[in-house]
């Protein structure tokens, strides 16, 4: 059978359409524009109350709000901050970005950090950026019991685990700041866009006026008015703001939540329990108390060489599934060695040789069951013609 596209998202809402319509109308884009209940505003409200969270601050995209919460936390310049080796190359630009310089710490074959080494480096730094990468969960247990004993603030980047959960808990809700991204590809679209929240009241204004909310415009949020007033033009302004528009796309789909995180959950597990009968194809399990929200998977290539690496992705693509190996492209922005950028960038022969065989593969999460099998075929083809061509 012939594969849709693999990248396709869900059609957006009919209400956002008819809000979109109603913006444009009134010509009422801007957040700030109306004295209150701006399609922003709602969205963050509603946001908070999914999450059971205190505040939300809504922003052009996560990598905004990883760099605002890096600014909200008031760290010293040059500050060190403990990210994945294993991460997308948005985090370490964040860093850099908030003036504070990234520390790569080792991720495990299962895509989790390495908690030896985390550990290891944890007292050298003055915060930690844990990176749910794919929607893997690392044991957030153990994170925040070191962290906390360190008295080292914790934000989450949650960019792929909008409905993931860890012993009950929601992801993002964990650490002290919690960042969200309604990238396409992610389980909200808006194309762009991105969310921050927390329960902290001083974090979150300093975060709304550097944001962008100058003047009194901060007023509009609608919490702690004094925590704001402290900070009245004692901070710059970097004006990552959301727009309306965005906030119309958004809204509509947050009923849609919790079905989406249901299907791509039974999306994941039935194409992986397909790929299990390959021996050269390893699934890693998730760990105990991680229930996942994920809308593709992630294999590891077992006893394959760099050629039958090569030849099971040109198979596959050739049957229609595009598989992209973390490590294999000269310019990926998930492998740590591309972020040439980053000043003395380290070596991590851990992470370097698991992503050397790690691939991805999207699953969106409107694909039905037949498609799925189809999916897992050309997979398990694609393995059989990478072995038979470096056998010949």
């Amino acid at each position: 059978m012939s594969l849709p596209d693999m990248h396709s998202a869900e059609s957006i809402p009919e209400a956002a359409r008819v809000e979109i319509d109603r913006l444009l109308n009134s010509g009422d884009l801007f957040r700030y524009t109306a004295p209150s209940d701006a399609p922003v505003s709602l969205l963050e409200n509603e946001f908070a109350e999914l999450m059971g969270s205190k505040f939300a601050l809504a922003v052009s995209s996560c990598s905004a709000a990883l760099f605002l919460s890096l600014k909200a936390l008031d760290l010293p310049r040059d500050a060190r901050v403990l990210i994945p080796g294993f991460t997308f190359a948005a985090v370490p630009s964040a860093v850099l970005h908030a003036e504070c310089l990234p520390v790569l710490c080792e991720v495990a074959e299962n895509y989790r950090i390495d908690m030896a080494d985390f550990a290891a480096k944890l007292p050298s730094v003055r915060a930690v950026i844990v990176s749910h990468m794919r929607g893997h969960t690392s044991d957030m247990d153990a994170i925040m019991e070191l962290c906390d004993a360190a008295g080292i603030p914790v934000i989450e980047d949650a960019a792929h685990s909008l409905g993931t959960t860890w012993n009950g808990r929601k992801i993002g809700t964990i650490g002290r700041i919690g960042c969200f991204s309604f990238q396409s590809y992610k389980m909200i679209n808006a194309g762009e866009g991105g969310i921050m929240i927390t329960d902290d009241a001083d974090l979150i204004a300093r975060a709304v006026i550097m944001s962008g909310a100058y003047e009194h415009n901060w007023k509009k949020h609608g919490v702690l008015q004094d925590a704001f007033a402290a900070h009245q033009n004692q901070l710059p302004l970097y004006n990552v703001r959301l727009s309306n528009l965005s906030a119309a796309v958004i809204r509509p789909q947050l009923p849609h939540l919790a079905r989406r995180v249901e299907d791509g959950r039974r999306n994941h597990d039935h194409v992986a329990a397909l790929l299990g009968q390959s021996a050269h194809i390893q699934v890693p399990a998730p760990l105990s108390g991680e229930v996942r929200a994920p809308d593709s998977i992630q294999f590891n290539l077992i006893d394959l060489s760099e050629a039958e690496v090569d030849g099971f992705v040109a198979a596959a693509a050739a049957g229609g599934v595009k598989v992209q190996v973390f490590g294999a492209s000269a310019d990926n922005a998930r492998a740590f060695w591309n972020w040439q950028f980053i000043p003395d960038l380290p070596e991590l022969p851990q992470t370097r040789k698991m992503l050397m065989r790690a691939c991805d593969v999207r699953l969106p999460v409107h694909l039905p069951v037949h498609t799925l099998d189809a999916v897992a075929n050309v997979l398990l083809s694609a393995i059989t013609t990478a072995r038979k061509l470096q056998a010949a």
